[in-house]
């Protein structure tokens, strides 16, 4: 007979075989994904949860008529932590303070349920060690992707395969603003639409800079490589740069653009990478669309396995969320994954994509094929559109897989020519 669960102030009904309290929880943050935690909760009345506590920086304003009318609505996060509650849901973000309100819950005992991607990012190892050592439960489902369900997709299902490659889409705000400009929209317009739908910050840097899609990638190269790593070694490169020429000329190629977060293990060597990529339009990750994510990962064994669904939001990220709740709830613990310290470097081999401005003049295509040649960078195709003026001409070079190192190496030359108007841009092309 299955086990029984009764609210603390319910009684066990006569025919209850071995009873069990529902875990209490309180909430930490009530913005837009605790709001909508707090709404599944209350409309569902899932098994076993019992929401008691909410804490929030000026509660009085948050406060909404349809939860319990037993729970406690507090701006006090010390005596939140001290209550009598089973389990901390973390939504709040960023590093301090809520990673020592996370530290204390687990000291104390508690199980924590986090949406946190930094903080799992930078502190996720120690945290799970403290959880162990303590009797209780780190959970993070909602860390990466919203509501697709890559973590315990890894830990659990892919477990028994060794991944040896994955590549996604891991941030729905660029992916937002890159559909929109393969649409023929221009970034600043896009990105404001983006802040109005609530989609992107104020300060957008942590989505456009790849800062967000980095401290993903790191927890995701953790469960899927199995290696830990400084989230700051992989150095992210912004969508800023992207411009309509450049989906014009990646159309040309067959290809879109998409920010990419990637990481591989290959012979011993562990390379990593955030930032805007050519993808071929065959290619899953083109198809993605708005705030859509989708990762892949490429195990030995089982060959490429694609995790696809909405990644922002409210919605999808709570259900990641009270979906680790009820797993607690049914006494689910985390898969044990061993992982060890490693260093990362950006070092892949690839082809490339480099799109160049000048002011036209004879000898400008020698002289960058020349700087390759001496890298032995072999050339694969040049592009060039009619209808642009002489004096800032945008035209493109493609190049068979090469070292990151090597291309670098030859930009730094072209890049002194005097023709070059702007920063030469060289965007990796996922083949």
């Amino acid at each position: 007979m299955p086990e029984a669960y009764r609210s603390a102030s319910s009684p066990a009904p006569a025919s209850a075989g071995v009873t069990r309290t529902a875990l209490r929880i309180a909430l930490f943050g009530f913005g837009t994904v605790g709001r909508s935690v707090a709404r599944i909760l209350a409309e569902s009345h899932p098994e076993g949860l019992e929401l008691t506590h909410i804490f929030n920086r000026g509660v009085a304003r948050k406060r909404v008529d349809w939860t319990s009318p037993s729970v406690v609505w507090s701006e006090d996060a010390d005596a939140v932590l001290a209550a009598d509650v089973d389990v901390i849901v973390e939504l709040v973000g960023g590093l301090d303070p809520a990673g020592s309100w996370v530290e204390r819950a687990l000291e104390a005992g508690k199980s924590v349920v986090t949406a946190n991607k930094k903080l799992i990012a930078f502190r996720g190892v120690d945290l799970e060690r403290l959880a162990a050592a303590r009797g209780g439960h780190l959970k993070y489902g909602a860390a990466v992707a919203g509501g697709i369900p890559v973590i315990p997709g890894l830990e659990q299902g892919l477990a028994g395969d060794r991944i040896e490659r994955m590549e996604g889409i891991l941030n729905g705000t660029c992916n937002f603003i890159l559909s929109k400009m393969e649409a023929g929209q221009e970034y600043a317009p896009v990105l404001a639409e983006a802040q109005a739908k609530g989609y992107a910050e104020a300060d957008p840097t942590e989505d456009v800079g790849g800062f967000d899609a980095r401290a993903k990638l790191a927890i995701l190269m953790r469960l899927a490589l199995r290696v830990q790593i400084d989230p700051e070694e992989i150095a992210p490169r912004p969508i800023t740069a992207i411009t309509a020429v450049d989906f014009s000329y990646a159309r040309d190629l067959g290809c879109t653009i998409r920010q990419i977060a990637r990481a591989e293990r290959r012979e011993g060597h562990l390379a990593a990478a955030v930032g805007p990529m050519l993808v071929a339009l065959r290619s899953p990750l083109a198809w993605s669309q708005g705030t859509e994510n989708m990762v892949v990962a490429s195990g030995h064994y089982g060959g490429d396995v694609v995790f696809s669904g909405r990644g922002a939001g409210g919605h999808p990220t709570a259900v990641a969320v009270v979906s680790d709740l009820l797993a607690l709830a049914h006494g689910s613990r985390r898969v044990e994954i061993p992982s060890a310290p490693a260093h990362v470097s950006a070092e892949f081999e690839a082809p490339h994509y480099i799109r160049f401005v000048v002011k036209d003049r004879p000898g400008i295509v020698a002289a960058i094929t020349a700087a390759l040649a001496r890298e032995q960078i072999n050339i694969r195709a040049i592009v060039q559109k009619a209808g642009y003026p002489a004096d800032a001409l945008p035209f493109v070079v493609t190049v068979e897989p090469c070292k990151n190192s090597a291309l670098q190496h030859a930009l730094a030359e072209i890049r002194a020519m005097d023709c070059m108007l702007i920063e030469p841009l060289d965007l990796q092309m996922l083949e």
